[in-house]
Formats: C-alpha cells, sequence, structure tokens
C-alpha cells in the first residue's frame, strides 16, 4: 500500500479515502511523515518557513452556541461575562499595529444581541483608523448567527460585513464536518454543510479563507478522513483556501473532558493533512496547542507555516493550555530546523525574511 501511495503522489495523483484510513492506522509515522515532507517540498521547494504577526481580539465570551469542548464561553448574564467596548478592540489593534502586525483575528461567542449594523459599524471604525490591518475574522458560525438575529440571508450578511471592512474568512467552528460528531460535542451549533456554505459564498465574494479541523474529542479515525476529504471537495470547487489548520481539542475545564491528544497523533494527522490537501498550499503547525518542540518537528512531517505570533488568545488558554511564542522565538524556531523564516501577510504574500 506504501509503495502505491507513494506513486500516485509522485504523480500528481490524488490519495483516496482507503488509502488514507491505511496510512492512519497501519502505517509507519515516520514513513507517513516522510510522503508529507515529499510533498511540502514540492509545493515549498524554496525552504521557506512562514509567520504572520496578529492579534486574536475575543470580542465577547457569552455565547449562545455553549459547546461542549469549550472552556471559553459564558452564558448571558454570568458574572464574568464580557463584551467588549468599541473602543478597547480599536486600542488592541492599535497595539498589534505598534508592533508591527498586520492581521486581526476577531473571534467572539454567539452574542443574542449582536446584529449586523454592530459589526458594520465596528468594521468600519477599524478599516477608517487601520487601513493596513487585514481583518481576517468571524468564523461561519458567527456569520450565520449575525445574519439570523438581522434577518437576513447568509450571502447578504456576508456581502455586507464584507462591505464594511471584513477581508477574509478564518475556519473556526470546522471541528470536525461531519454531523454526527458536531451532535455530540457542539449541538447547538451549525452543521457541516452550513459551514461549507458560507466558506463557497465567501470563495464566490472574492474572500480567502482558511480551513481548521479540531480533533482528538468524540471523532474516529473515519471522520478525520471524512472532513479531510470534504476541504479537499470544496477547494476544487473554488479554489478559495489559502491554509489548513489541523489543531488537537483541549479538554481541561470543558463540559466534554477527556484525555489530551499526543504528538505522535499530532503529527499522524497533520502529515496526513499534508498527503491529502494537495490543493491547498500551506499546513499550519500549531504551536499554540502543541508547544514549541512539537511545531518544529511539524516542519518535517508536511508543515511549512508556523501561523501567527498571537499577541493575545484567550480560547485555547481557557481551557488551561498557554503555549506562548514572540516573534523572535518563532524566527528562531523555523531557523533551528534549518529553514528560512519569512515573515507574510494573511494572503502568504512574503514581508520579511530573516
Amino acid at each position: 500500500m506504501f509503495e502505491t501511495i507513494s506513486q500516485k503522489l509522485n504523480e500528481g495523483q490524488e490519495v483516496g479515502r482507503e488509502e488514507a484510513l491505511w496510512l492512519l492506522k497501519e502505517a509507519d509515522l515516520l514513513e507517513v511523515g516522510r510522503l508529507a515532507d515529499g510533498v511540502r517540498r514540492r509545493l515549498h521547494p524554496h525552504k521557506r518557513v512562514t509567520f504572520v504577526v496578529d492579534r486574536n481580539v475575543n470580542y465577547t465570551n457569552v455565547c449562545e452556541s455553549q459547546c461542549r469542548f469549550c472552556a471559553f464561553y459564558r452564558k448571558p448574564g454570568a458574572a464574568d461575562a464580557y463584551l467588549l467596548e468599541p473602543d478597547a478592540i480599536l486600542d488592541k489593534i492599535q497595539e498589534l499595529v505598534d508592533r508591527g502586525g498586520t492581521q486581526l483575528l476577531m473571534q467572539g461567542g454567539l452574542h443574542p444581541e449582536l446584529d449586523i449594523h454592530w459589526f458594520e459599524t465596528l468594521l468600519r471604525a477599524i478599516k477608517q483608523r487601520f487601513p493596513q490591518v487585514q481583518v481576517h475574522s468571524l468564523s461561519p458560525a458567527e456569520v450565520i448567527h449575525v445574519a439570523r438575529l438581522s434577518q437576513l440571508s447568509m450571502p447578504e450578511c456576508l456581502r455586507r460585513l464584507q462591505a464594511a471592512g471584513l477581508d477574509s474568512v478564518p475556519g473556526g467552528g470546522a471541528e470536525v464536518l461531519v454531523d454526527t460528531v458536531r451532535q455530540e460535542i457542539s449541538p447547538n451549533k451549525i452543521g457541516w454543510r452550513d459551514w461549507a456554505a458560507v466558506m463557497e459564498e465567501a470563495h464566490r465574494l472574492g474572500m480567502k479563507t482558511t480551513a481548521t479541523m479540531m480533533f482528538g474529542s468524540r471523532e474516529r479515525l473515519e471522520d478525520i478522513v471524512e472532513h479531510l476529504l470534504r476541504v479537499r471537495d470544496i477547494q476544487k470547487r473554488t479554489g478559495g483556501f489559502t491554509a489548513f489548520i489541523p489543531w488537537t481539542f483541549q479538554p481541561s475545564n470543558t463540559e466534554l473532558g477527556g484525555e489530551t491528544v499526543g504528538g505522535v497523533e499530532y503529527l499522524q494527522v497533520l502529515a496526513l493533512s499534508r498527503i491529502l490537501l494537495d490543493n491547498i498550499p500551506n499546513i499550519q503547525a500549531s504551536w499554540v496547542t502543541q508547544g514549541a518542540r512539537t511545531a518544529q518537528v511539524a516542519l518535517f512531517f508536511g508543515a511549512n507555516d508556523l501561523g501567527g505570533t498571537m499577541l493575545e488568545e484567550n480560547v485555547v488558554a481557557a481551557a488551561g493550555c498557554y503555549f506562548r511564542m514572540s516573534q523572535d522565538e518563532v524566527v528562531e524556531l523555523a531557523r533551528g530546523a534549518g529553514f528560512v523564516p519569512a515573515k507574510r501577510n494573511t494572503h502568504y504574500e512574503i514581508l520579511e525574511t530573516y
């Protein structure tokens, strides 16, 4: 089986479902890594490893979805529930710009009172004051929630958000794109088809997006493969995904609970992502959930990007995961693995090499 898969990759053919399952269930980890590294070398022969200077602003922790895997959300009226004032958000973006940042990753809970007008006003204020910042914000679940509150169709809501200043859409809320899994871990959240519909509409509007996968909760290996194949199919139709980011469920402080996925399983899924998603240019290593050392190893298992420096991050931290890295540390991580570190923007345009 290994030789068949290797030959397919060398000839530019797609790896199928059964072969993908074999790579997860039976193949040797280092052999899977070698295949993934070969795909990375073909797509990125320049030996660059990229990163973006960004900030994750969580504008509210109030959320009607109340996902069982989430330690961040609070119910409306909770003592520690919050909603940031627009001026506080603008102050946070100013800090980002002062540090040379280019990307704003703004995400929050599904707040019962924030309709399209609140977001339009905020986005226009951000663009007026910080036209140079890429507003890479609002997951598909947030877009659909805002549309419902505002009595708009999803396409009209997304078009208005774009007109107000939304530049691109992050892939958050994908979890695993299999509804049986979603019903168990996030029963109040949109189904996988709604997630896909928002992404495809964003691509039709000319917005680039990312895709993610949170694994290690209640899914089967077959579900992981299904998720990857569904992302690959969307990319075939639209070509709008710039990157794929697999990351692991953090069980602490969550209703769902369970065990933390180890580095071996993470690297195996990361490598499979690179092998299957050969039509998505970039695969991101998740140092936020795995730490610097595993992220460095991931660069030899298919990853070519280290994501954002994340001046601020609250959602994963709420589950007790506190990995942090400065820009200098990200640069040294890539350089220490023998790569050329490069700062990029959201569209993966290179701004500076080190």
